[in-house]
């Protein structure tokens, strides 16, 4: 019996320093990981599925030596009805390509439809959300870009010759703030400064003022539900333009991003979609439209051994 109860007595004794080592243990390995997280800075990946929100730039950038391939097409009204198959039957279209220099600059360059535009943007991006040794609050991104208007000239236009006039060039200067506030959702501000050389389409000013804002709530793990609105300055609206606001799901698929949305906006560059935004989303205006997207690695990731 004393045996019995010698035993039982050693027993609880290992039983208990078990659970006191195993708690010690761990607060050990907690206290190490909060000492690890203070000396190593970790920054925030994946705050928006793609390089664009909708219309305009995200603060992503691409990885380096990544192309992406991007098209993009906008329909026309939904309201024009069934005669035009819901506005299907009328598009303007965008093809571009996007080259990630680095992890933090790119550059890209495309062609739209409308107005016959071509168009080139640099993009780096300057500060990165973080937390651990270095605590940076936001990720801020610099956009520059150029667009080319190749319309032939039409009659009033004050120099006869045809091709591309340098004057129907428009210049894009875009700083862009954002923050992933969790898993699911992310926001950014987008102050924008657009200067016009040719002034005859819409707008009667050579400089406009305007500033977006665009968020993104994640549904899934491949699937977000997007937010975008671009809001020109008073004074800076041209008689009959509007601002544009889309609304849109990004579906990631591996290597390709779909973005499926609706907007009152027929243009794709930065001065069409700003300030030639004519549809109104309370007269029907809206239009549906898509956007793909296909990267490609382009050169080997180096492997450390």
């Amino acid at each position: 019996m004393l045996a019995i109860k010698l035993g039982f007595t050693v027993m609880l004794f290992f039983v208990f320093e078990g659970m006191i080592l195993a708690q010690d243990t761990s607060n050990l390995m907690n206290q190490l990981e909060k000492e690890v997280a203070q000396n190593e800075t970790v920054y925030t990946t994946a705050t928006f599925k793609s390089t664009r929100i909708i219309n305009g730039h995200s603060i992503e950038t691409l990885p380096a030596h990544v192309l992406d391939l991007r098209i993009s097409h906008r329909f026309g009204p939904v309201s024009s009805g069934i005669y035009n198959f819901f506005g299907l039957d009328n598009a303007t279209m965008r093809l571009g390509f996007d080259y990630g220099i680095n992890s933090n600059i790119m550059v890209g360059v495309g062609h739209s439809t409308y107005q016959k535009t071509y168009d080139a943007f640099f993009k780096a991006k300057i500060l990165r959300q973080s937390t651990g040794k270095l605590i940076m609050p936001v990720t801020a991104t610099f956009v520059s870009a150029i667009a080319l208007n190749s319309l032939k000239p039409r009659d009033f236009d004050s120099k006869p010759d045809s091709g591309v006039d340098i004057n129907r060039a428009s210049y894009v200067f875009q700083l862009l703030i954002g923050r992933k506030f969790s898993g699911k959702f992310s926001l950014q501000i987008m102050p924008t400064f657009i200067h016009a050389d040719n002034i005859s389409f819409l707008h009667n000013e050579h400089n406009i003022f305007a500033i977006g804002i665009g968020g993104k709530h994640k549904i899934s793990k491949r699937i977000s539900f997007n937010a975008e609105y671009y809001y020109q300055l008073p004074g800076n609206k041209a008689p009959g333009s509007h601002n544009v606001l889309s609304f849109g799901i990004d579906i990631g698929t591996g290597g390709h991003v779909f973005q499926l949305h609706f907007t009152n906006s027929m243009g794709l560059t930065e001065k069409s979609f700003i300030t030639e935004t004519t549809g109104r989303w309370d007269h029907s205006d809206v239009l549906f439209g898509f956007n793909i997207s296909r990267v490609f690695q382009l050169k080997k990731k180096r492997i450390n051994n």
